[in-house]
């Protein structure tokens, strides 16, 4: 099975349909993955910890963790079941890997790093979901070896899924632009090439690689998402751009899928 990286965008994403990132997870099941998973593994933009944590939970409540956007978005809701069994796995996975510090919240439910994308995604909200936090204090090649950890997930039936974005630099948003900025652009295309000519480790190390790292994420946690799907899909796996679009002059959407190595 494959592995994905999604850039979520705004919060607005399950109600604007001027977001062209809507309309691609929209046809999420009828174009990009069509095999219905058991479950759902997100990691998140938006869950930060000092340890790798699971929520185990029997069913996930919605949060919003986003201030000043429409009242609409407040009502809504996705209520998709919580998957222990999947929290629990993931936690012995890292356990075996080395990570011998992994916790578990018996609280917490769904950020809108999960729930806005598999809104569109997933409308039924039928499938358990878990996520997973990050770690901000540590770097790339960590979430990339977290993501090899979980390797053997993808042969059970488990959709992993990051979720973050390709550029994310909230202070250069423009509001009246109309034209993509050439910082984020050029840094857009070095991601996509570095991607998809398997140079994960310029992408693990992308602060000294990449042309305006820290400009297009002057903080990791929306680019950390991407290290933990590329390291789950294994070992010389191949990366495919599944979509690109941009909001705001410098946010970019693009999207990637992950497909694992076939053994010869």
């Amino acid at each position: 099975m494959e592995t994905f990286f999604i850039s979520h965008g705004s919060p607005t994403l399950p109600i604007d349909e001027s977001l062209q990132v809507r309309h691609f997870l929209k046809a999420w099941k009828e174009q990009v993955f069509l095999r219905k998973p058991n479950s759902i593994l997100v990691i998140s933009a938006h869950w930060e910890t000092d340890v790798p944590t699971v929520n185990v939970v029997r069913q996930n409540d919605t949060i919003y963790d986003f201030y000043g956007f429409p009242e609409q978005l407040y009502k809504l809701k996705y209520p998709a079941p919580g998957a222990p069994d999947l929290a629990k796995r993931v936690k012995e996975l890292l356990w075996t890997s080395g990570f011998n510090h992994v916790k578990e919240d018996t609280k917490r439910g769904l950020d809108h790093g999960a729930w806005t994308p598999l809104m569109l995604m997933y409308p039924e909200a039928n499938i358990p979901v878990c996520q997973l936090s990050l770690q901000p204090e540590k770097d790339g090649t960590y979430h990339y070896n977290v993501g090899k950890a979980l390797t053997p997930l993808k042969d059970e039936g488990v959709l992993i899924i990051g979720s973050g974005s390709a550029t994310h630099n909230l202070k250069a948003l423009q509001f009246d632009g109309d034209s993509v900025v050439s910082w984020a652009s050029e840094f857009d295309c070095w991601l996509k090439d570095a991607l998809l000519q398997g140079r994960y480790e310029d992408v693990n190390h992308y602060e000294e690689k990449a042309p305006y790292g820290k400009m297009a994420h002057p903080s990791p946690e929306h680019f950390y998402p991407l290290h933990v799907a590329m390291g789950a899909a294994g070992e010389e796996s191949k990366a495919e751009q599944i979509h690109q679009s941009w909001q705001l002059c410098s946010l970019s959407c693009s999207s990637y899928k992950f497909t694992a190595a076939t053994a010869s």
